[in-house]
């Protein structure tokens, strides 16, 4: 649900948000009924009012992050409040340790602030309704705040050590995975939360704590383990070289007959033909699926213009195209091979989809 902008950003509210605000307003209304006897469904009503309170500190939490990824060059797509808190979607990756600190350390800053804020306003607070709620916005921000400095990604405590990692390294990947292991060995204690539940705090864990705790578990892992496996394949883009893949390119007439282009092809080593029109000017590029399904004794009465793709915009890259440009070119399309051109327009070479994906798995 689109709920408008907020710090310049898309803001959107998720479905499972009002999963977490009805558990809110049922977990709080016996607090409620404590200091206030006799409020009734009313007591529900304020439990709602606190829940909503909460995640107004959570969408200060996010514009933090959003202000400051802006401030860095990033696009920053959206905001999301939902039922594991909230989501900024920043495009593109910090381009230094000290940008990836920055954006992450301000969020759980923002949350220490506002529930240091709260605390001291309570004080000032006589007992009631208004004090119940302040102290648990105060309660909520500085347990967000001090849970998000852990250093387990997808937490921001997990981006701060993978920024102090990296300036340490040199490497991003490598702050990247000693985050992420963080982040799986975090999923792993929260599972024994409901076992420490009672020696601790002296109460049964209830079944709702139970399946809090598996669901904030499977979270952890699956984010740190979908940020691992995520900062691998960029780093395999990054160390991608597309033009060192690329075959060498026969450039023919057009209308020259099909064995011919084949038999030249094979005889210089080349691995795609490129047809040509009367100016010379590259027109079509040969597709080997096409290709292979004209029969040998057919091809020399063939022009070579019947197996080849008209070239666009969708079958050409630049020579210097690099790893995640290519990538995002291949992504959804049903292109088997590319032309690349070099800077002043001429063939460069052809460069098979196969080929790329035959790279990335090895």
């Amino acid at each position: 649900m689109r709920l408008g902008r907020f710090a310049g950003t898309e803001l959107y509210l998720s479905a499972s948000w009002f999963l977490v605000a009805a558990l809110i307003a049922v977990l709080f209304a016996p607090r409620v009924e404590l200091v206030e006897p006799g409020l009734g469904a009313a007591r529900y009503v304020v439990g709602l009012g606190v829940a909503v309170m909460l995640y107004l500190a959570v969408l200060l939490h996010e514009g933090s992050h959003a202000v400051v990824a802006r401030w860095c060059g990033h696009p920053v797509r959206s905001i999301t409040l939902s039922f594991i808190g909230g989501r900024t979607e920043v495009d593109g990756e910090a381009r230094t340790p000290r940008q990836e600190f920055a954006i992450a350390v301000v969020g759980p800053i923002t949350s220490l602030a506002v529930g240091g804020a709260a605390l001291l306003v309570g004080r000032a607070l006589p007992d009631g309704l208004l004090l119940l709620t302040v102290d648990a916005l105060a309660f909520a921000n500085l347990l967000l705040g001090l849970l998000n400095l852990l250093p387990a990604l997808p937490l921001d405590g997990g981006r701060v050590l993978k920024s102090g990692i990296w300036a340490a390294t040199g490497s991003s990947l490598r702050g990247t995975v000693v985050a992420a292991w963080g982040g799986r060995v975090a999923a792993a204690l929260v599972l024994l939360y409901p076992v420490l539940y009672e020696p601790l705090l002296g109460l049964p864990p209830q079944l709702v704590d139970y399946l809090l705790a598996v669901v904030l578990a499977a979270f952890l892992w699956g984010a740190a383990t979908a940020e691992m496996q995520g900062a691998r394949l960029r780093s395999t883009l990054d160390a991608l070289r597309p033009r060192e893949l690329a075959r060498r390119a026969l450039a023919v007439a057009a209308d020259l007959p099909l064995s011919e282009a084949v038999r030249r092809a094979q005889e210089a080593e080349a691995g795609g033909i490129v047809t040509l029109d009367g100016a010379g000017r590259p027109v079509g590029l040969v597709n080997e699926a096409a290709l292979l399904a004209v029969p040998e004794e057919r091809r020399p009465w063939v022009p070579t213009s019947s197996v080849a793709a008209t070239l666009d915009a969708s079958r050409t890259l630049p020579w210097d195209v690099d790893g995640r440009g290519l990538v995002a070119r291949l992504g959804g399309r049903s292109v088997t091979e590319y032309l690349l051109l070099g800077a002043d327009g001429g063939v460069f070479g052809v460069l098979s989809a196969r080929d790329v994906q035959a790279a990335l798995r090895g």
